[in-house]
C-alpha cells in the first residue's frame, strides 16, 4: 500500500479534515515507506489520530464497508477456512459464513492489496465461497489474529498429541506405569502443554499458577491482580506427568510424592528472563503445585510506581539517606511488603556500598547485591544468616521477615551499630508496630536510637483509563468527609481534591477486558521524631502513638486509599475491602 494511489488519497484527506499536520504527515509518510509499512500502524503507533476515526476515513476513500467487531466472537471452524500463516501475511480474517447468499465475510486491513485479494478469491473458491470484504481496524485484526493461536486450541492439539503417548494396551501397564512417566515428562507433548499454561500466564500478567488435582479433572489457575480465576480444565490422567514435567525443570526428586517439595527455573520470553518459583504439596487427590512468576519488569519497579506519592514519598526518600536505623514495612501476606523492599534496595544500590540481603526466598535477582536465602532445615535461619553476615563488613543489609524475638534482637544491634536495616513484620497497620517490637522484648530504650521509619500498606487493583463514573451515597460521602477532615487543607488542595466527590468503577472495554489493570500500592508512615522518643519512653500505647502520627501529618491508608479513588486510580470498595482486611 504504500506507494499506492489510495495512500496519496488517505494523506490528502487526513489533511484536508485536519485530524494530522501535514509536516508530521510527511515524516510518517517517509517512515512508511522506509521501513515498508502501512502508514496507519505508524499513525496509530504514535498516536497521532483515533483508530475508528482514521479506518473510517480509509473505508470511505475506498469505498469498502467499515465493521466493527467489538462484538463479534469467531467460529473456530470459520477461522480454519484461512491459514493462519495466511491470515498474518496477507492481514485478513474470514469473520462469518453466509450460507444463504454463499458468500465468506472477509475482514481486511488492505482491502486495495492485489495479492491479498487474489490469495483470498483463491481460498473462498475452494470452498465454494464468494469472499465479501469489510475494512476492520488493526485493534481488531490483532484480536482476532490471537484467537487463532487462543490458549484453548492450542491446548487441544497439544493434549491429542499427548494422548498418543499415554495411551497403550493394558498389559503389563502397572510395571512401566513409573517409567513411562518420567519418560513423557521429557518429551515434546508433555513440555508443550506446561509451557502452554506458563506462556499464557506471563500473557496474563499474572503472579500465581495454580495446578490442582481432582478426582476427575485437574484445575488450572491464574492469580491476576490479586485474584484467582480459573482458565482451563484438564483431564486427571495426565497429572503424573505434568507434576513431573515441572520437577524436572525445577530439579526436584519426581519419586518423592509424600512430602512437599520447593524448586525454581527460568525461562526467556520476548527478550525477559523471567523466574518461577515452584511448591508442591501433596494432597488426597495427588499432588498439587503452585508457580509464583516473578517477572523482574512486574517485580522490580520505581518508589513512584508503586503507588507514592506526596508526603509519604517525601519521608520515605529522606529515611533511606540515612547512613543507619532501621526501617520496616508492614502488611498482611501479599500486600506488596516485599516489592517495596526491592525498589528501595534499587536505590541503594550503588558502587562503593556493600548491600546483603537474608531472603526466604529470594523472590527477583538484583545485580551488586549479595542475596542469601536461608534454610532453616540445615540451622540458617534469619538469626543465624544474620550473624554470619554482620562479619560480611555490609553497610546496608535486607532481612526479609522478623519472625522472633531473637532475629528482631539481632536487628535492632545492627541498626545500633552502624548498619541501615530493612525489613518487615507482621502488623495490622504502622501504629502497631512499636508494641509489637516490645511484645518481642525489645527493650523501649533501644528503639528511639534505632527505629528511622515504619511503613504500612495494601495492595488495591488500579482501574483502566477508561471508567465509569459514580456519585456517592450519602454514606459513602459522610465517611470520605471524616476521613479527609484529618488531613491538611494544603494536601488536599495539591491533589485538586474538592466537592462534590466523584468516584470510580471499572467498565469493561476492547482494550481492558476487566476493568482494572495492574495494582498500586496505598500507604500510611510514621517516622521517629522527639515527640514520639517521649512516647516510647513514657506511655508507647497505640493511642499516643496515633496522636502523634497526626501531628506529623501522617496520612492513613483509609486516607490514602480515598484520594487515590476520589483522582479514578481506583475503585472505593476496592480500598474498604483492603484496609478491612
Amino acid at each position: 500500500m504504500q506507494n499506492s494511489p489510495k495512500m496519496k488519497n488517505l494523506i490528502d484527506a487526513l489533511i484536508e479534515r485536519d485530524l494530522v499536520d501535514p509536516i508530521v504527515l510527511d515524516s510518517v509518510k517517509k517512515q512508511a515507506q522506509k521501513e515498508k509499512r502501512d502508514i496507519e500502524e505508524i499513525l496509530l503507533e504514535k498516536g497521532l489520530v483515533e483508530e475508528e476515526k482514521l479506518f473510517k476515513l480509509k473505508a470511505e476513500i475506498l469505498n469498502v464497508p467499515f465493521r466493527d467487531l467489538s462484538d463479534l466472537s469467531p467460529d473456530p471452524n470459520v477461522l480454519k477456512i484461512v491459514p493462519f500463516e495466511a491470515a498474518q501475511h496477507y492481514r485478513f480474517i474470514p469473520l462469518e459464513i453466509d450460507k444463504k447468499n454463499g458468500k465468506l465475510e472477509v475482514g481486511m486491513l488492505n482491502p486495495e492489496d492485489i495479492d491479498a485479494n487474489e490469495a483470498l478469491k483463491f481460498i473462498a473458491h475452494r470452498h465454494n465461497l464468494k469472499p465479501e470484504n469489510f475494512l476492520i481496524t488493526l485493534s481488531d485484526f490483532k484480536k482476532i489474529i490471537k484467537e487463532y493461536s487462543s490458549f484453548k486450541g492450542e491446548m487441544k492439539e497439544a493434549l491429542k498429541e499427548l494422548k498418543k503417548e499415554l495411551d497403550e494396551p493394558e498389559k503389563g501397564r502397572k510395571k512401566v506405569e513409573k517409567e513411562k512417566i518420567e519418560k513423557i515428562a521429557e518429551e515434546a507433548p508433555i513440555s508443550k502443554v506446561v509451557a502452554l499454561i506458563i506462556k499464557h500466564a506471563i500473557e496474563e500478567k499474572a503472579s500465581d499458577i495454580h495446578i490442582e488435582p481432582g478426582e476427575k479433572s485437574i484445575r488450572v489457575r491464574f492469580r491476576v491482580d490479586g485474584v484467582l480465576h480459573t482458565n482451563l480444565t484438564l483431564p486427571v490422567r495426565i497429572h503424573p506427568a505434568i507434576v513431573s514435567r515441572i520437577k524436572i525443570l525445577s530439579r526436584l526428586k519426581i519419586d518423592e510424592t509424600r512430602k512437599p517439595q520447593d524448586g525454581r527455573f527460568f525461562t526467556q520470553m520476548e527478550g525477559k528472563k523471567i523466574d518461577f518459583r515452584v511448591s508442591t504439596l501433596p494432597t488426597y487427590a495427588g499432588e498439587k503445585v503452585v508457580m509464583r512468576i516473578l517477572d523482574p519488569t512486574v517485580g522490580l519497579k520505581k518508589l513512584d510506581d508503586l503507588g507514592l506519592e506526596g508526603r509519604n514519598l517525601d519521608v520515605l526518600n529522606k529515611s533511606i539517606k540515612k547512613p543507619h536505623g532501621l526501617i520496616l514495612v508492614t502488611g498482611p501476606t501479599g500486600s506488596g511488603k516485599t516489592t517495596t523492599l526491592y525498589s528501595i534496595l534499587h536505590i541503594l544500590n550503588q558502587e562503593g556500598v556493600n548491600i546483603i540481603s537474608l531472603e526466604d526466598p529470594i523472590e527477583y535477582f538484583i545485580e551488586g547485591v549479595n542475596q542469601s536465602q536461608v534454610k532453616p532445615e540445615i540451622g540458617y535461619d534469619f538469626a543465624n544468616g544474620l550473624r554470619s553476615i554482620l562479619r560480611q563488613d555490609p553497610d546496608k543489609i535486607m532481612v526479609g521477615e522478623i519472625r522472633d524475638e531473637e532475629t528482631a534482637a539481632l536487628a535492632v544491634h545492627a541498626a545500633l551499630t552502624g548498619h541501615l536495616v530493612l525489613s518487615t513484620l507482621h502488623t495490622n497497620d504502622a501504629l502497631g508496630v512499636i508494641p509489637r517490637l516490645i511484645d518481642m522484648k525489645i527493650n523501649p530504650y533501644l528503639l528511639p536510637p534505632t527505629l528511622v521509619l515504619v511503613i504500612a500498606q495494601r495492595l488495591v487493583r488500579r482501574l483502566c483509563t477508561k471508567k465509569k463514573e459514580i456519585k456517592p451515597t450519602p454514606e459513602i460521602e459522610e465517611l470520605v468527609d471524616k476521613e479527609l477532615s484529618g488531613m491538611k487543607p494544603s494536601e488536599l488542595k495539591k491533589m485538586n481534591i474538592k466537592k462534590p466527590y466523584t468516584l470510580y468503577e471499572p467498565e469493561p472495554s476492547k482494550e481492558c477486558p476487566k476493568g482494572t489493570k495492574g495494582r498500586i500500592g496505598i500507604f500510611e508512615m510514621i517516622e521517629m521524631t522527639p515527640e514520639l522518643e517521649q512516647i516510647i519512653l513514657s506511655d508507647p500505647s497505640e493511642r499516643k502513638i496515633r496522636e502523634e502520627a497526626k501531628r506529623q501529618g501522617m496520612t492513613t491508608m483509609m486516607q490514602d486509599g480515598i484520594l487515590k479513588a476520589l483522582r479514578g486510580l481506583t475503585g472505593f470498595e476496592e480500598v474498604k475491602k483492603a484496609v478491612e482486611e
